[in-house]
């Protein structure tokens, strides 16, 4: 299946998901027809290329769907991916970064800060429609989506803009305000026993 096809595919289980959740219905055997249609093709093939069972993981979860393929994921540092961890890094030495990561069965994320609950994922020319860094395709929308909805925060960076020394600095900003405005709310809950009891 080309790029274009499952990218195109990954869409679709994207909109069905927004069906689903904006029109609940007590029978949904069409609608669950359609779902089929988008799973049955893939199913049926002999599939062997790593990114089409991802995309199915992708899809398949997005939709509630069991997988029926069971993705093995391959992880590989990106060279942009690891310079902009290394500049991370160094501008802030006490945030913890894993590299990487999967999180929720998910395709690994490139950047992880698990005490904020922040991904970073640094996009090389493959997550776009043609290669341009204007449109994300669909399955990496898919993944952004499915990681937001777990509660991740996601900063995305096309790999293009860390070049550009004063973007890299841009992107640095934004995660240490984002840094900085988790530990002020943990701080904040922690220090106030009413909002403990409500929370807890």
């Amino acid at each position: 299946m080309s790029q274009k096809a499952l990218s195109l595919w990954g869409s679709l289980a994207c909109s069905a998901r927004r069906y689903l959740e904006k029109n609940p219905i007590s029978n949904n055997d069409v609608l669950e027809c359609l779902i089929k249609k988008l799973l049955t093709p893939l199913e049926n093939d002999s599939i062997n290329h790593e990114h089409a069972k991802s995309i199915m993981a992708l899809a398949a979860a997005w939709l509630g769907k069991t997988c029926p393929v069971d993705p093995s994921y391959q992880t590989t540092h990106a060279k942009s991916q690891s310079l902009f961890c290394t500049q991370l890094q160094s501008a802030l030495p006490s945030l913890k970064i894993e590299q990487e990561k999967s999180i929720n069965s998910l395709p690994p994320v490139d950047l992880l800060l698990p005490e904020h609950n922040i991904v970073v994922e640094v996009h090389g020319p493959f997550h776009y429609l043609g290669h341009d860094f204007n449109n994300t395709n669909g399955s990496t929308l898919l993944k952004a989506a499915l990681l937001e909805r777990a509660g991740y925060d996601v900063i995305e960076i096309p790999a293009n803009q860390l070049s550009n020394p004063d973007s890299v600095e841009t992107y640095i900003a934004q995660i240490r305000q984002k840094t900085a405005r988790t530990l002020v709310d943990d701080c904040f809950l922690s220090s106030s026993p009413r909002l403990q009891s409500e929370t807890g």
